[in-house]
């Protein structure tokens, strides 16, 4: 069975034999045997081949064509025969097929064949306007068919917006930075290891590089977030031996929460993080990683050298690979770009570096809370109060094992509390909506009732003796009344109360009514009250008559006799067991008490 050759080097043969090259010197070059050169060169029905611009015959006009061109002559020579698929000579048209179809060869310089004519082509000068304007191919498709009637597909207009951007390359200005000024970082995917639960996890790798000197820090985290962040990047800053003046980074949400080339939202714990190690952050534009192009490159060198067909068991072995990677190799070899040692170029920029600061930046969690309606934030398990106006609002919240801080929008503290314990709340209601206990508020409203006055104090006291906590309230509207009234009034009510001396002197409304008054209010007079007087019997006497008629009613040795009145008149009367009542002496000249002798006028 003959060998089929590829259809490059079939192309190649029939190049040369039309060229007039023998078959002997073609098998020579090409190193094929002579018959199949033979067989190859034998067939002259090439469909669309030419030869330094000159046509060849080989298909009709209107036949397809899979117009193949030869872009440089062919030069006999070893390993020097090459033929391009698609090119054709200074815009020479290629025969061999109709010049009505379609052909997917292009030139060097980006244009259409002839043969090929694009559907964008009666549209250029427009094409060319809207990709200056900076309109995408999608604008620029949907535009031309609203605009301009345009058939063709989107597809059709992507190639040919391409082949116009190609024609104006972009320049890419290297940077370079002075020593200490600036510092790279960036996130890149990391091995597979063993986490503490024996589960198989996947690890990010944070890479630092200072711009001078190209003296690298890599360390492996389990998450992007915020904390794990700042700690790989603290571990590096630390490791460097100082700070630079720059941060660049991309637009990780672990620093920045809203990307703006001019105004960037930062993430107020990174934020915080930058000012406590005097550095300022300066994330590069959206989809330009050339912005921090040695960090970059450095996280290729860093996949293929250290990281490539290795396995680690956990975290703890991963990044031990990586600092010894460091430095027995990252460290030690020659850049590509300085030509110097990394090692010995981080020694000279190392005396730029700014100085560390004394302490770490404080490793404290930080999330947002809603307010609750009974305006406390929940963290850890345990109640924190914010501030009244914040109730149903968002707010900030740091803590770490001994504080808890709650801030606004703007990172501005609004209270600080310590630490509580799960369940707890920083403060309580008691029973009755008073801040404590009942004891201790009867206590704390009894030294402000005496802060009026002595009477008032006295008052209080009393109030609470005989109604007990319910009073409490009472006593409350008795402080209250210090906001409308002077305190020497209060006491002078309090005064007028207590020395009328009755159940209803200890009742607020009553002390009320005494203000509302004011000096004009009567004070009751107080009547003495007599034990003896010549118009009042002793008790000693109505217990005589209370036990003389008991006798009567109930005799011990009970008799039946009848008498007549005369008897009855001559019997005699007993005395009363109640002395008389002492009446005064009449005047002299009048009548005695029950006559009707008028007084003589003598």
């Amino acid at each position: 069975m003959s060998r089929i050759l590829p259809v490059s080097e079939q192309l190649i043969i029939q190049t040369l034999a039309a060229k007039g090259f023998s078959s002997r010197r073609i098998a020579r070059e090409l190193g094929i045997n002579r018959r199949t050169v033979a067989r190859y060169a034998g067939s002259v029905d090439s469909k669309c081949t030419t030869l330094g611009g000159e046509v060849t015959a080989g298909s009709q006009v209107g036949e397809e064509a899979k117009c193949t061109t030869v872009a440089k002559e062919v030069t006999a020579g070893p390993g020097v025969l090459t033929v391009s698929k698609c090119t054709t000579p200074e815009l020479q048209v290629t025969a061999g097929s109709a010049v009505v179809a379609e052909s997917k060869c292009t030139t060097e310089a980006g244009k259409v064949t002839a043969g090929s004519r694009s559907l964008c082509a009666p549209h250029a000068g427009v094409i060319k306007a809207m990709v200056e304007q900076g309109l995408t191919a999608q604008r620029i498709w949907q535009d031309l068919r609203v605009g301009h009637g345009f058939a063709g597909s989107y597809e059709a207009v992507k190639r040919f917006v391409n082949r116009v951007k190609a024609r104006v390359p972009q320049r890419v200005w290297r940077l370079e930075s002075q020593a200490g000024e600036e510092v790279q970082v960036d996130f890149m995917q990391g091995p597979m290891v063993i986490d503490a639960d024996g589960r198989k996890r996947r690890t990010w790798i944070l890479r630092m590089v200072l711009s001078c000197s190209r003296k690298g820090y890599s360390e492996g985290v389990f998450r992007q977030d915020t904390e794990s962040f700042l700690r790989a990047l603290e571990n590096g800053l630390r490791y460097f031996g100082g700070t630079t003046l720059l941060l660049n980074l991309d637009n990780l949400k672990a620093g920045v929460l809203k990307a703006d080339w001019t105004d960037p939202e930062f993430n107020p714990k990174f934020a915080a993080f930058c000012r406590h190690y005097g550095m300022t952050a300066m994330p590069c534009r959206a989809y330009h990683p050339q912005h921090k192009g040695k960090v970059e490159r450095s996280v290729a060198f860093l996949r293929g050298s250290a990281l490539q067909g290795r396995q680690f068991g956990n975290l703890s072995e991963l990044n031990e690979h990586l600092r010894h990677w460091e430095e027995t190799v990252a460290d030690t070899r020659i850049h590509g770009t300085t030509r110097q040692q990394v090692r010995a170029m981080f020694e000279e920029e190392r005396p730029h570096l700014q100085p560390l600061p004394v302490s770490l930046f404080p490793a404290y969690q930080e999330a947002q809370r809603s307010v609750h309606q009974d305006g406390y934030v929940e963290v850890a398990k345990a109640y924190y109060e914010a501030p009244l106006e914040w109730v149903g609002r968002r707010v900030w919240v740091q803590w770490d094992g001994r504080r808890v801080a709650i801030l606004n929008d703007k990172q501005e503290c609004l209270v600080t509390h310590a630490r509580l314990e799960p369940g707890k709340f920083t403060r309580t209601r008691g029973v009755r909506g008073f801040d404590g206990g009942v004891a201790f508020h009867i206590q704390q409203w009894s030294r402000r009732a005496a802060a009026l006055g002595p009477a008032a104090a006295q008052w209080a006291s009393q109030v609470l003796a005989k109604r007990g906590a319910e009073a409490l309230r009472s006593v409350m509207g008795l402080c209250a009344l210090g906001r409308t009234h002077r305190a020497a009034h209060i006491d002078g009510a309090c005064a007028k109360a207590l020395a009328s001396g009755t159940d209803t002197s200890l009742r607020l409304k009553d002390l009320r009514r005494l203000l509302k008054a004011g000096s004009s209010a009567p004070t009751q007079t107080l009547m003495p009250f007599l034990d003896r007087h010549e118009l009042i019997r002793p008790l000693d006497h109505y217990g005589q008559f209370v036990r003389h008629h008991a006798e009567a009613a109930n005799p011990s040795h009970p008799t039946t006799t009848t008498t007549t009145p005369d008897e009855h008149a001559q019997q005699p009367q007993s005395p009363s067991p109640l002395p008389a009542p002492q009446r005064p002496d009449p005047q002299p000249g009048s009548a005695p008490p029950g006559s009707n002798q008028q007084p003589s006028a003598a």
